[in-house]
């Protein structure tokens, strides 16, 4: 049964029914919605035992209560003989809630890009710290570890941990022009071998079973790619994959772009491969953002490797970024739509949907509150604490915190202060504030464990303690 669509009741409590109606009447047709208000005023705090005793359920398909709401579904679906759901923590997010972007798209759903992750200077490091490393990039959806090698400092035992990485079920390339680490890594079962061209292109013929990632010669442009391609397959190559070699912005950025699409033009059955980690790693801004453009790239050109890494502070977290990015392109290219409106794990330092409620709300929802428990909100650009005595406005949270009157009380101190902390955050990034409830950062958000290329897609629970008598607005349905 589709629970969005039909005769649906919305519970919901005092302090948050004109807002809710307002919310419902956004969400255009396909059901017909009406407001069941308790008589409670903190919607959050409704119970199931409260819920099943005051609740005068008229004729319906299904019932939504609010996303804070801590009350069992299950056991009031099984009371009053309906299905029982919950909505959005916040009521203003119903009308994309009830929308239809994103149906049936699964964020470990499938894709078409395979993700090399290169441990780099892999002679510096034990046999322990490249499996560690080997493990972590594999729970961040990896599915080649890439041995990076020195041309000064030669990984003497590659063959050795390449079959140590093969023995714990990991695929395994190696990144070295040397012709020692390349045969016996490729003797050890290496699946790819970065990089030939001109000067060692005689290995070509001597691979068992690595296939060889072919480059242009230095400064030979496309030319000598299409000719290393040739002279690979006139060596015995059975497959080869072609790499134009992504440049650093200002050392020819753009033209290796441009050096993409003619390659692609000119070898429309030849796999490439793709070193993000020239663009992420050398530029210093957040890598998020970064991977999503050249995954789009990656995605209209039909390039099906990436090779990156993890260095770089600022692009820790690639992998990740990668394994997300190429499910959604994914999803988006099959269906000839923009990458926009049903995965947001890549919006990281903001928020895809923000809304906020104007200082006019809030002073209306002030005039229906009797208690004097703190609610904290943000129009995005003042915070806002208030009670049934006091309502204080600033972008200051230093001037507006000694204003409130709790030093003689600690905990509800530090509760203040985290949440007013949590605001201005919110405030100054522009990403949405529920009071109580931690801020959304994107794949950061989700755990590693389950969003890692194999996995369920859930986010991690929360930790956030809520203040006692709760947000005013809260649950806001």
């Amino acid at each position: 049964m589709d629970l969005k669509r039909g005769r649906l009741v919305f519970v919901t409590g005092q302090l948050a029914q004109d807002a809710l109606a307002q919310a419902l009447a956004e969400c255009g047709a396909g059901f017909e919605g009406t407001i069941a208000p308790l008589r409670i005023k903190v919607a959050a705090l409704m119970t199931t035992d409260y819920i099943t005793s005051t609740l005068k359920l008229p004729p319906c398909d299904a019932v939504y209560l609010p996303g804070l709401s801590q009350a069992n579904t299950r056991a009031l679906s099984e009371t009053f003989g309906v299905p029982f759901a919950k909505g959005p923590k916040d009521l203003r997010d119903l009308p994309a809630f009830f929308g239809q972007e994103g149906e049936g798209y699964r964020p470990d759903g499938e894709h078409a890009l395979t993700i090399l992750a290169e441990i780099n200077d892999a002679f510096r490091l034990t046999d322990d710290e490249i499996l560690s490393a080997a493990e972590r990039y594999r729970l961040s959806g990896a599915d080649v570890i890439d041995l990076g090698c020195s041309p000064e400092n030669r990984l003497e035992d590659a063959g050795r941990i390449v079959a140590l990485l093969k023995r714990r079920g990991f695929r395994v390339s190696v990144d070295t022009f040397g012709e020692g680490e390349a045969l016996s890594a490729d003797a050890a079962g290496a699946e790819l071998l970065l990089s030939l061209n001109s000067s060692n292109m005689h290995l070509a013929g001597r691979l068992r079973s690595a296939v060889p990632v072919i480059v242009p010669d230095q400064g030979g442009g496309l030319p000598s790619l299409y000719r290393n391609i040739a002279e690979a397959g006139r060596r015995g190559a059975a497959r080869v994959i072609a790499d134009p070699v992504l440049d650093p912005i200002h050392f020819g950025f753009a033209a290796s772009i441009r050096r993409y699409a003619e390659a692609r033009e000119a070898l429309p059955g030849v796999d490439m491969l793709m070193g993000v980690g020239n663009l992420t790693e050398l530029t210093e801004a957040d890598s998020a953002g970064v991977n999503a453009v050249l995954l789009g790239i990656m995605s209209e050109l039909g390039i099906r490797y990436a090779l990156t890494t993890e260095v770089a502070a600022w692009a820790r977290g690639s992998v990740r970024e990668l394994d997300c990015g190429r499910r959604m392109m994914h999803h988006a290219a099959r269906r000839s739509t923009i990458p926009k409106g049903f995965d947001d794990r890549l919006v990281t330092t903001r928020d895809t949907k923000v809304t906020h409620p104007s200082e006019t709300e809030l002073l209306r929802m002030q005039g229906r509150i009797t208690d004097r428990n703190f609610r904290i909100e943000t129009d995005g650009e003042s915070i806002f604490v208030f009670n049934s005595e006091r309502f204080e406005k600033g972008t200051d949270i230093r001037k507006i915190f000694p204003r409130l009157g709790v030093d003689g009380d600690a905990s509800h101190a530090f509760y203040l202060g985290r949440e007013l902390t949590k605001a201005d955050l919110a405030r100054r990034l522009g990403k949405k504030y529920i009071q109580g409830e931690p801020l959304h950062w994107g794949y950061l958000t989700w755990s590693e464990e389950e969003d890692g290329g194999h996995a369920r897609a859930r986010r991690r629970p929360g930790g956030s303690r809520r203040e006692p008598a709760g947000r005013g607005t809260a649950g806001r349905s």
